[in-house]
């Protein structure tokens, strides 16, 4: 499997999810190569073009000729365009609380992207408005909202992001022209969580990959909303488990001499730039 992180570019915030999915096959994250951690190349000049060619060098250097590959919130932009560009190496698609190709950035998003150092104390501010609903849905226990709020400020303080570079990955989509889906066979499932508790991406949203892709399925992560993946990371886990080696299966029964490369085994370590190199 491999998880691409959403916009703000950090795999380090995706941590809960990349141990309770490594606990039950391989798994490979990364930085954004935008990102000052990031080893990979980044040329301004080619815009949301980088991402993509990130993604198909992350699977070479990981020797994987198929992969599910997970988009996270952004994340679904670039995942959906690669597996439009090279839908053979696609084993499957997940789509978790994603932003599909047809996005169109709403008026806040706009000032955002155009004024990010303007707009980022406000986007804070608002932050525990947003997430906080849903914190307390998925962990309701107060010790459970109480340690996760620890947990995750830590990985949030000690793998900061910029709002600068948030802000250009955002132009950088809307400039884009995305690839047809047409081309895309392999199965996709498109997990979000309650309608009124992601108040970052509307599910509505997301729930567009359904009409993209066609022989796409839906999944509610119950009692989440849009980081239903860090909250609840072992039920979003359980929910993969099932696709994942269905879509393997599927890879293997197909008869390829390279179906086998890059099948999950139980117990592989993670391997996450910044954390372990591939």
């Amino acid at each position: 499997m491999v998880l691409v992180p959403g916009i703000q570019g950090r795999w380090e915030w995706m941590r809960p999810t990349v141990d309770a999915l490594a606990r039950r096959g391989r798994v490979v994250s990364y930085s954004l190569c935008d990102e000052p951690s990031s080893d990979d190349p980044c040329a301004p000049d080619l815009g949301f073009e980088n991402f993509v060619l990130q993604l198909e060098s992350v699977l070479d250097r990981a020797g994987l000729d198929r992969a599910v590959i997970i988009g996270v919130s952004f994340g679904g932009l670039i995942v959906s365009e690669f597996a439009a560009r090279h839908p053979e190496r696609v084993a499957g698609l997940v789509f978790a609380s994603a932003l599909p190709p047809t996005w169109v950035p709403n008026r806040r998003e706009r000032f955002y992207m155009q004024w990010p150092m303007l707009g980022s104390p406000a986007f804070i501010l608002t932050s525990p408005a947003r997430l906080l609903p849903e914190v307390v849905s998925a962990l309701p226990s107060v010790g459970g909202v109480a340690r996760f709020t620890v947990t995750h400020a830590w990985s949030v303080l000690t793998a900061l992001t910029s709002p600068a570079r948030m802000a250009r990955r955002g132009r950088w989509a809307v400039a884009h022209r995305f690839a047809d889906l047409g081309a895309v066979t392999a199965p996709a499932l498109v997990l979000t969580g309650e309608d009124q508790l992601d108040q970052v991406v509307a599910p509505r949203l997301t729930r567009e990959f359904l009409r993209l892709l066609p022989h796409a399925r839906a999944g509610i992560l119950k009692g989440t909303g849009h980081i239903g993946l860090v909250t609840q990371p072992d039920a979003f886990a359980e929910t993969l488990a099932p696709f994942v080696a269905g879509c393997h299966g599927r890879t293997a029964s197909a008869g390829s001499p390279q179906a086998g490369r890059g099948v999950p085994t139980p117990g592989s370590v993670r391997a996450g730039y910044g954390a372990a190199r591939l």
